[in-house]
């Protein structure tokens, strides 16, 4: 049974995951599926993306999908082998699904694109907290894509849980303006834009 990854390819998460296996050269099926549908409550008790089947086996949780992918197939390792290189892209990794997931999707992105009134215009209270917060993170991230890459010195599992993020949050003006301020940023971002599993990836 070839890997399948399932989730709608909006999601950040889903590409992540997707991105990690088109690194490894792994060919799979994505099957889109919303949160919630009836397929994705029988493979997370909580109905979120991604999930995943390979040869019987039923994964949730991206970090764990990503982490399955890179162990079981042939190709570039996105994890270093050695421990301490490993933790760092486990942690960096970890910084993208939490921190700046939140406050550049959940508490920005995902306000823009719901939180509004009867009339439809945008409800600006959550989205002008989340600006606030981004000259912090935006700073955190330019020290540490500075080497060309995202805590690390080569292409990893932690990139391909950022650039998502990095691409979503330029929808709206305050989060591109972010990104093209942020002089490492800009210059990780442009030059990751071009790979082939980011540009298969998106939507």
């Amino acid at each position: 049974m070839p890997l399948e990854i399932i989730g709608h390819p909006r999601s950040n998460f889903v590409r992540a995951v997707r991105m990690v296996a088109l690194e490894k050269g792994v060919q799979h099926e994505h099957t889109p599926e919303l949160p919630h549908s009836d397929v994705i409550k029988t493979l997370h008790p909580m109905g979120q993306i991604p999930a995943m089947r390979h040869e019987g086996l039923e994964l949730f949780e991206s970090m764990a999908i990503a982490r399955y992918i890179d162990e079981v197939f042939d190709g570039p390792k996105m994890v270093p082998d050695e421990p301490s290189k490993a933790a760092k892209i486990v942690q960096w990794s970890s910084f993208a699904q939490t921190t700046v997931d939140r406050l550049f999707l959940r508490q920005y992105v995902v306000q823009h694109m719901f939180n509004k009134d009867k009339d439809g215009n945008v409800i600006r209270d959550e989205i002008d907290k989340a600006v606030k917060g981004f000259p912090k993170v935006f700073g955190i991230l330019d020290e540490a894509v500075k080497s060309g890459f995202y805590g690390s010195d080569s292409f990893s599992m932690a990139d391909c849980f950022l650039l998502p993020i990095l691409n979503s949050v330029q929808r709206y003006p305050e989060g591109k303006d972010a990104v093209e301020s942020a002089a490492n940023v800009i210059a990780y971002f442009n030059a990751h834009s071009e790979r082939s599993s980011f540009v298969e990836t998106t939507p």
